[in-house]
C-alpha cells in the first residue's frame, strides 16, 4: 500500500497528499498525518483514495461520536476536533479569495460558531425498502453512493428527531404506499415539529389513519407533498401549533411553511443576524436593499433597527410569508418586498429600485454574478455579503474590487453545519 503526508484538507474535507507531482485526495485523512492508502479512482493528474491506516496522527483527530460515521454521508468530519474544523473552513474562506478572487481581506473576523451536536433543524431523509437490510431505511444517503444508509439514530438531529428515525421505520414501513413515499423533510420550528411525507400516490384511510395516530403519539405534524414544494399542505393535525422560529434579540418571530428555505442551525442563524446587523449597522432613515431576502430572516432585523428596507426575492411565496411576518411583527411601514430574478439582475432593473445606502446580500450558493455586475456608479457605499459558497464568493468579490472599486474590508466563516465540509461566510465592502 503506498503511504503519503497529508499537507491540507479540500473543500470535501479530502486530506491531499502529493504523490510525484499528482494530488491524492484521501478520505478520513487531517492534515500533518502519514497515512497508508488506496485508490479507487485514478486520473493522469489526480488520484481519489481510501484511507487505510493512519502511522502518525494528528492532534486534530479525535473518535466520532455516531457509530454511523464511516457508513452514512451527512457527515465528513466527526473525526476532527470541532475548533480545528473551524480552522479549516476558514482556510478554505482565505484559500478561495485568494487563488479564485486574487484579494486577501483587509480583516480576518472571529468565526462564528455553536454547539456541534443536534443543531440540525432542516433535512431531508430517504426512504427506501431494503429487505435485505431488514426493511424499510429511513435517513441521509451513505457516502459515495445513492444508497439510503442504515442508521438507527443521528447525533447532528436535535435528539428528539433522531429518537423518530426507529420509529417512522415502522410507521413507513406499514403504509400501503410505503415504495411510493421517497423522502420525508424535517422542520424543526419554536413551537412545533413537522414531517413532510413526499407521496407518490395517494393514501388509504387505513393510512391516514396509522398517520394521525404517529402524530399523537410522537407529538409532531404531517404534511403531504403529492408533487413539487409548493404543493405541501397540513394534514394532521390542522389546529395546533404554528410552523415558526424566534429572533429573541430583535423581538422577531417569522413563520414559514416545511418546504420554505430557512438556515438548518437556528442558534448559529441568531449569531449570523447578529453580526450582519453589526457589520451593516442600519440607520434610521436610511434606505438598504436586503437582495435574496427569503423570509425576510435580515429584512425585519434591519427595519427593527429603524432603517427602510426593501427586501428582493424570486419566490413570490417567500415574499407573501415575508409580507405577512413583517405586518406581524409591526415592522409594515419600514418594509417594501418585491419579486424580482436577481439572476438577471441588469444595471437599469437594479437602478429602478432607487438609491440605497447600504446592501446586504445573500444568495443561494450560484452567488450574485449579475447583480454585482449591475452595481452603478451610485451603489451603496457598503454591502454585506452572506455565502454558502465559497468560491462564487470570491468570482463575485473581483469583480467588487477588481471593476467596482469596493475595498474587501473584512470577512470570516460561519459553521453553520459542523461535520461537515460546508462552509459559509461572511464578508464586507465598502467603497468611497
Amino acid at each position: 500500500m503506498p503511504i503519503g503526508i497529508v499537507e491540507s484538507l479540500d473543500h470535501e474535507a479530502r486530506g491531499i497528499a502529493r504523490q510525484e507531482g499528482k494530488a491524492i485526495f484521501i478520505d478520513g485523512a487531517l492534515p500533518g498525518e502519514k497515512v497508508e492508502y488506496a485508490s479507487f479512482r485514478r486520473k493522469p493528474n489526480y488520484e481519489l483514495a481510501h484511507l487505510v491506516a493512519v502511522m502518525r496522527q494528528s492532534s486534530a483527530r479525535v473518535e466520532p461520536r455516531c457509530v454511523h460515521f464511516n457508513i452514512c454521508g451527512g457527515c465528513a468530519m466527526q473525526h476532527m476536533e470541532p475548533s480545528a474544523q473551524l480552522a479549516a473552513k476558514q482556510r478554505v474562506l482565505e484559500d478561495s479569495l485568494w487563488h479564485i478572487g486574487r484579494v486577501r481581506p483587509a480583516t480576518i473576523l472571529p468565526p462564528i460558531q455553536g454547539e456541534a451536536w443536534g443543531y440540525r433543524h432542516r433535512a431531508r431523509l430517504g426512504v427506501r425498502c431494503v429487505p435485505s437490510k431488514g426493511g424499510m431505511l429511513i435517513g441521509f444517503h451513505e457516502k459515495r453512493s445513492s444508497y439510503i444508509a442504515d442508521i438507527h439514530s443521528c447525533a447532528v438531529l436535535p435528539p428528539h428527531v433522531s429518537a423518530l428515525l426507529m420509529p417512522l421505520r415502522e410507521l413507513i414501513g406499514g403504509l400501503s404506499i410505503a415504495e411510493r413515499l421517497p423522502q420525508i423533510e424535517l422542520a424543526v420550528g419554536e413551537h412545533c415539529t413537522a414531517l413532510v411525507l413526499r407521496i407518490l400516490q395517494p393514501l388509504k384511510p387505513a393510512d391516514e389513519q396509522r398517520i394521525r395516530a404517529f402524530a399523537d403519539r410522537h407529538d409532531v405534524v404531517f404534511y403531504l407533498q403529492p408533487k413539487g414544494p409548493d404543493t405541501a399542505f397540513r394534514f394532521y393535525p390542522l389546529p395546533g401549533p404554528r410552523l415558526s422560529y424566534t429572533l429573541p434579540e430583535y423581538d422577531l418571530e417569522l413563520d414559514f411553511r416545511p418546504t420554505d428555505f430557512t438556515q438548518v442551525n437556528h442558534a448559529v442563524n441568531r449569531l449570523l443576524v447578529r453580526r450582519a446587523m453589526y457589520l451593516l449597522d442600519p440607520q434610521p432613515g436610511e434606505r438598504i436593499a436586503d437582495m435574496f431576502c427569503g423570509l425576510g430572516n435580515f429584512t425585519l432585523p434591519i427595519a427593527r433597527l429603524g432603517a427602510n428596507v426593501v427586501g428582493i426575492e424570486g419566490s413570490p411565496g417567500l415574499v407573501q410569508r415575508g409580507r405577512e411576518s413583517a405586518a406581524a411583527n409591526g415592522l409594515s411601514e419600514r418594509v417594501d418586498y418585491g419579486v424580482a430574478n436577481l439572476f438577471e439582475c441588469t444595471e437599469a432593473s437594479l437602478a429602478a429600485l432607487g438609491r440605497f445606502d447600504k446592501m446586504l446580500i445573500d444568495p443561494p450558493r450560484e452567488g450574485a454574478i449579475e447583480l454585482v455586475k449591475a452595481l452603478g456608479d451610485d451603489a451603496p457605499r457598503r454591502i454585506v455579503y452572506v455565502s454558502c459558497n465559497p468560491a462564487t464568493l470570491a468570482r463575485d468579490t473581483a469583480v467588487l474590487v477588481t471593476v467596482k472599486g469596493y475595498r474587501l474590508v473584512s470577512a470570516g466563516a460561519i459553521n453553520m453545519f459542523p461535520h461537515t465540509a460546508h462552509v459559509e461566510s461572511i464578508a464586507v465592502f465598502e467603497r468611497p
